[in-house]
């Protein structure tokens, strides 16, 4: 078994993943509360 050595991992794709991740929450947050503030004035 190969001996294990921190920081020698590659991580590009997780980083890359969890870019787009945060992306996707970020928009979807927008959305949300864009969606819920549409709605307070529409029925104010």
């Amino acid at each position: 078994m190969a001996a294990n050595k921190p920081g020698s991992m590659d991580v590009k794709v997780q980083e890359k993943t969890f870019a787009t991740f945060i992306r996707f929450v970020t928009w979807g947050t927008i959305i949300s509360l864009g969606t819920l503030v549409f709605l307070l004035l529409a029925n104010g």
